[in-house]
């Protein structure tokens, strides 16, 4: 199946970036064993568990409320903090072909964003999770921009721009926003295609606004969607996606 689009907004958490590697015991044991209170790393590990029992997946917490892994796990200590965003971008994983992809959907004239579910941050906006991740990776000369309930981020220049603040993929607002501004630059929703994982954040809402969707499983199946082509590796996007002309 064909598809000829103009715009290709990825999202990020299991799609851009695979959380496999991620193993949140490791992190907290790196953090406490730095700090020299290697004493703490049973109690915070729990404490993080008991998060995940609360919002049912790390993906969850990391993704709406990270606020309470500063307060609740590290004690709303600072160098804690600033470690844990360091020792966490250490073992974040890349989905293999995932550059091979950006770098033809580019030559192909295709614009491309990251549109994140990113409710929350551990601190300024440019320093967050997503932010910290494309630049370590190499992958902001490919996506310029992230759009996120915090806003549009300029990934050049860390401005931000408000129209899409408090606006979230579940609940369509931030497609709703996104659908009349990629109109004010020539670009219809059925000429733009959102891919990720997630049936409720990525897929359903964007197909429901007339976006064309791509549902990704090469990380993780969440089951039935409205996807218009569902994928298991990137390559796989290369016999699909085309420039619009």
């Amino acid at each position: 199946m064909a598809m000829e689009v103009k715009w290709c907004g990825f999202d990020f958490g299991q799609c851009i970036m695979e959380p496999g590697g991620l193993r949140n015991p490791l992190v907290i044991g790196d953090i406490y064993k730095e700090l020299g209170k290697p004493e703490l790393i049973n109690d915070k590990i729990k404490k993080y568990r008991r998060l995940k029992e609360k919002y049912g997946t790390f993906s969850a917490i990391k993704e709406g409320h990270r606020d309470e892994i500063v307060s609740f796990v590290l004690d709303n200590d600072p160098e804690a903090t600033k470690l844990f965003g360091a020792k966490e971008q250490e073992y974040l994983d890349m989905g293999d072909g995932l550059v091979d992809i950006l770098k033809y959907l580019q030559s192909q004239g295709i614009e491309l964003q990251v549109v994140a579910e990113m409710k929350k941050t551990l601190g300024p906006v440019g320093t967050d999770i997503v932010s910290s991740y494309l630049k370590r990776r190499g992958l902001v000369k490919y996506f310029k921009e992230i759009v996120c309930p915090q806003g549009k981020i300029n990934l050049e220049n860390l401005s931000i721009d408000p129209k899409y603040k408090g606006k979230t993929k579940e609940e369509g607002t931030l497609y709703d926003v996104l659908v009349q501004e990629l109109k004010e630059r020539g670009i219809a929703p059925h000429e733009g295609v959102m891919i990720g994982d997630k049936p409720a954040t990525d897929i359903n809402p964007a197909h429901a606004r007339g976006f064309k969707t791509i549902q990704y499983t090469g990380f993780i199946d969440l089951g039935k969607s409205d996807a218009d082509a569902v994928v298991n590796s990137f390559e796989e996007l290369k016999t699909i996606l085309k420039k619009k002309e």
